[in-house]
């Protein structure tokens, strides 16, 4: 299921066709952080995904804004496209990458499988933007006992949160297909093509491919993921980091946090030419941009957001045990899968509202 795609210098990124709240850390204090150094890195390898929830990176690139920082620091940067988390995440185990754009889910089991050793969550960058878009005939949830649905991959945000839903509903699943619904975990591409033919009905998708399967094959939306949250916000990517990375070059995780404020700062104040430098980052990735109908109702969908929403990673964590795609969180769960610190100090110097992780990290 998986395929190589295009990347960026020498290496080939992967595509894959697609809690509890612990008590406090003891945080860092105001003259801990500032002793962090400003150790620069001389490359850094950022993977992404070549799609609209993953908008701030690609505006970063199409518009300079990594180079802005980085080729002041001296250093080179190589972007790697995935198209669903697992894949980024054993990219960054491999060693690989170095920090990536991601969904919530991989990052848990990311975090979780290696016993907290792997990653940090720095910054948020996209809330909402994933439905569960079925056939026109299907109206309730009772509706799809004994049908086929399609996730972009076993154990990615959108396959847990089809399984938490359906089980929420009193419906099973199995992560091998059994079950009272059968879900399959199918690269995106491929759900809209097999939900022309037929051969599926339906699939909890993230934009824009909801949108495409809407727009471009008949599908009607069941579910709105952001129905199923508080205030309608829900954390669809933030930014990891290799913890190791993280710990000897500070310097250029400022630089990335950087450059992604500047992304957000630019879609809030120019939303029209934000979208244009998105579709020219998806046809360079992908070989074709979006059609505007498709842009127009994914971005609608998309909120984009410095804060990681760490209310919701507590739950997707939780979703992602209950339903059998991730066996345990261990002992530790989430607590200390947050370092928000550097965000936290860029924000504090623009006189911005600084983030809370509620316990599950450091701040400051």
């Amino acid at each position: 299921m998986s395929h190589l795609m295009r990347a960026t210098k020498s290496w080939l990124g992967v595509l894959v066709v697609t809690g509890l709240l612990l008590p406090s850390l003891v945080f860092a204090s105001q003259a801990q952080a500032a002793t962090i150094k400003d150790t620069k890195a001389t490359k850094v390898r950022i993977g992404f995904f070549a799609n609209v929830t993953h908008s701030p990176a690609l505006i970063g690139q199409e518009l300079g804004f990594f180079s802005k920082y980085l080729t002041k620091d001296n250093t080179t940067v190589e972007f790697i496209a995935f198209n669903a988390g697992p894949a980024a995440i054993e990219a960054m185990k491999a060693g690989a990458i170095d920090v990536t754009y991601i969904g919530p889910n991989p990052a848990i089991n990311g975090y979780s499988s290696t016993k907290g050793s792997l990653l940090r969550i720095i910054s948020g960058s996209t809330s909402g933007g994933a439905e569960l878009v079925v056939k026109p005939t299907i109206n309730t949830v009772k509706d799809l006992i004994g049908k086929k649905i399609a996730s972009p991959q076993l154990g990615n945000t959108q396959d847990v949160a089809l399984r938490s839903w359906l089980k929420t509903n009193g419906i099973t699943t199995t992560i091998t297909g059994g079950g009272d619904v059968t879900v399959i975990p199918t690269d995106n591409a491929q759900s809209l093509a097999l939900f022309q033919r037929g051969d599926i009905d339906g699939a909890w998708l993230p934009e824009p491919w909801s949108t495409r399967l809407v727009l471009e094959a008949g599908a009607k939306v069941l579910v709105d993921e952001k129905t199923l949250w508080p205030k309608g916000q829900f954390v669809t990517t933030h930014i990891i980091a290799n913890t190791s990375f993280l710990s000897k070059y500070p310097g250029t995780i400022k630089s990335i946090i950087n450059a992604n404020l500047d992304s957000l700062n630019y879609i809030a104040k120019n939303p029209v030419e934000a979208k244009d430098a998105v579709q020219k980052q998806i046809e360079k990735w992908t070989g074709k941009r979006l059609s505007d109908a498709v842009m127009t109702r994914a971005w609608q969908n998309l909120k984009f957001t410095y804060d990681p929403i760490a209310n919701s990673l507590e739950k997707s964590a939780d979703d992602a045990v209950d339903v059998g795609v991730l066996t345990t969180l261990g002992s530790r769960g989430i607590n200390g899968i947050y370092d928000v610190r550097i965000l936290n100090s860029i924000l504090k110097a623009q006189k911005l509202k600084t983030v809370s992780v509620l316990g599950l990290g450091l701040t400051w």
